[in-house]
């Protein structure tokens, strides 16, 4: 369902982000990102002079290699067009997320890391859904091959015991619902979960 009919208006600005993720022949994953900041309208800039509209005010690019685990172990990052010359002499400062784990922090590490005048507020920005789509792109996969390796040797996929990745990450993965109820049981925490065995009903 598309957003309502909007008011009377001018078209002013467009952000674009592109976000890919590709597997790697070495095991590892190249999560890259792109992003351009454009006008409708021309203007005068201090360095770079007149832009027309639709000419780029940012472009910039990003690869963030990761491995299974999603610990970064390489990144570059590439400015090719900003309001200013030198915006794109920041970009060394990236190298200080390599080591660094995309989970549960990861924002506030980037932040602590790359924050204000540490970093670039775009290419900071751009981490954002870059994070995500590095956890798209390799949890999927390597479920599904945890899952069949389990079906050729005969044993269930999920022990019950391991944590869901995708547990609380959202409101429809809540631990209390549904999804939760019916696909993790021995993780979901709602009012109607059935409870445990007790005395000697545990040991039939």
């Amino acid at each position: 369902m598309p957003l309502s009919a909007p008011a009377d208006r001018e078209h002013i600005h467009t952000r674009r982000v592109t976000c890919q993720g590709f597997r790697r022949a070495d095991g590892l994953w190249d999560i890259e990102g792109h992003l351009t900041d454009v006008k409708s309208y021309g203007f005068h800039t201090e360095e770079r002079g007149r832009l027309s509209p639709g000419d780029p005010i940012h472009q910039m690019w990003m690869r963030m290699t990761v491995d299974d685990q999603l610990v970064v172990r390489a990144i570059e990052a590439v400015t090719d067009d900003s309001p200013y010359l030198a915006c794109g002499s920041i970009t060394p400062a990236f190298q200080t997320l390599v080591g660094l784990r995309i989970a549960a922090g990861w924002t506030q590490a980037v932040k602590q890391r790359l924050g204000g005048p540490k970093g670039c507020t775009h290419l900071v920005e751009l981490l954002g859904p870059m994070a995500t789509t590095a956890f798209q792109t390799v949890f999927p996969i390597l479920a599904r091959e945890k899952a069949a390796k389990a079906k050729q040797e005969g044993r269930p996929a999920h022990d019950g015991k391991e944590r869901p990745v995708l547990l609380n990450m959202c409101h429809i993965l809540s631990s209390d619902g549904d999804v939760a109820r019916k696909n993790w049981p021995e993780h979901y925490t709602g009012t109607d979960r059935e409870p445990a065995p007790q005395g000697n009903e545990a040991a039939e």
